[in-house]
C-alpha cells in the first residue's frame, strides 16, 4: 500500500491540531469548556492558516525556495490567510450587524403594530473569519509543524 503524501499529512494534521487547540483557547478566554469550537470556523488559532503554512514550509524545505511547488504553496497560502482575516472576518461583522438590526426591528414592531417584521428562526453565523492575531497564531503553528515534519525521520 502506497503511503500518503507527507506534505498533505502535515497540512491536514495542522488543521486538526489547530481545531483541537480552539477548545483550549476558548476555555482560557471564557473559563468554560465547550466542544463546539472543534467544528466551528473562526477563533484562535486559524486552522486554515495552520494548514497552508505547514504545507508551504514543508514544501519549501523539501523542494527549495525557488521551486514552482513552493511558489504555489506560498501564493495560495497567502490568499487563504488574507481571505480569512479580510473578507471572511468582514462577513462575520456584517452578520453581527444584521442580527442586531433584526433585534431592533423586533423591538420596534412591538411599539408599532402596523410594522410587519418576519421573524427568523436562526441568527446568522457571526464567527466566520479571524482577527490578524488568530491568523498569525495559526501560521506559527503551521510553520512549526512544517519544520517538525521535514526534520522527523518518518
Amino acid at each position: 500500500m502506497k503511503k500518503m503524501n507527507k506534505g498533505m499529512n502535515l497540512a491536514l494534521s495542522a488543521i486538526v491540531l489547530a481545531q483541537g487547540l480552539k477548545i483550549l483557547t476558548h476555555k482560557a478566554t471564557s473559563g468554560k469548556w465547550d466542544w463546539r469550537p472543534l467544528l466551528q470556523t473562526g477563533g484562535m488559532p486559524s486552522s486554515h492558516s495552520a494548514g497552508v503554512s505547514a504545507l508551504a514550509t514543508y514544501t519549501a524545505l523539501k523542494t527549495g525556495k525557488d521551486s514552482i511547488e513552493t511558489a504555489l504553496a506560498v501564493v495560495f497560502g497567502v490568499i487563504v490567510m488574507y481571505d480569512a482575516q479580510g473578507i471572511r472576518r468582514h462577513t462575520g461583522e456584517i452578520a453581527r450587524l444584521v442580527n442586531d438590526l433584526d433585534e431592533d426591528f423586533e423591538l420596534l414592531s412591538g411599539h408599532y403594530p402596523d410594522l410587519f417584521h418576519p421573524r427568523r428562526d436562526v441568527e446568522l453565523n457571526e464567527l466566520l473569519g479571524h482577527q490578524p492575531a488568530e491568523v498569525g497564531g495559526g501560521a506559527l503553528l503551521g510553520i512549526a509543524l512544517g519544520f517538525f515534519g521535514y526534520f522527523s525521520k518518518k
